[in-house]
């Protein structure tokens, strides 16, 4: 039987797409803002004594900006994986108007509640998404892990977890908007599914650290 490890789902740092509003989603994507830099050293202290064995990020700089504190204090080299990046934006990339933010959260909400055949316009169906994203972490599960840190993505993690862990229904707050640095243990293997632990909606590093002027339309739900 495949051995069960913890996941620890971080969302990277602030953007200055964030910021701006824009659903930036392409490869490289933007770098993170001062606050974001803030936000992921805050991070990496308040992970820095638990035990990880691995650490992981999507092709997007902000994902592997994020890990780079947490790399630093504990000496680990974070693994690139393919697969971990955001929900992709197709038709709606680097707009920031309500046509398009809405029509993407719509988008998410169809796959969150189960509909994944609907298709985000130019880009990636919810059943495409999550053969991507299962892919990914197939890929650590097989690392033999005790415990890794995922670095990846706000629309990403929240409809991950509403579609993969057993008795997602029983989770509401899964379903609330997702801040920078926000971090959500799951623990599981592919083979036999995963339970979530906990779902934490505010940064890792504290609630002072938020920004609530931020646009931020990835991280979705409501507070």
């Amino acid at each position: 039987m495949a051995s069960s490890f913890r996941l620890l789902l971080v969302r990277h740092g602030q953007t200055h797409g964030n910021v701006s509003g824009a659903l930036d989603t392409g490869e490289p994507g933007k770098d993170l803002t001062d606050l974001g830099r803030a936000q992921a050293e805050a991070a990496a202290q308040a992970l820095a004594e638990h035990d990880l064995d691995g650490l992981y990020v999507s092709r997007l700089v902000r994902t592997q900006q994020t890990a780079d504190p947490l790399a630093r204090i504990r000496t680990m080299a974070p693994a690139v994986r393919a697969g971990l990046e955001e929900v992709r934006a197709g038709a709606f990339e680097m707009r920031s108007d309500d046509e398009a933010v809405l029509g993407y959260l719509t988008t998410v909400a169809e796959w969150i509640g189960g509909n994944l055949d609907v298709r985000m316009p130019g880009a990636e169906s919810g059943r495409e998404f999550l053969a991507r994203y299962d892919a990914a972490l197939a890929q650590i599960a097989a690392q033999a892990h005790r415990s890794a840190v995922v670095v990846s993505h706000g629309a990403a993690i929240r409809t991950w977890v509403s579609r993969r862990v057993r008795d997602a229904e029983q989770h509401p707050a899964a379903m609330q908007s997702l801040h920078n640095t926000a971090c959500n243990p799951v623990e599981g293997h592919p083979d036999t599914g995963w339970e979530l632990v906990d779902w934490q909606h505010e940064p890792i590093g504290g609630r002072f650290l938020e920004d609530d002027d931020a646009p931020d339309p990835t991280a979705g739900g409501e507070e």
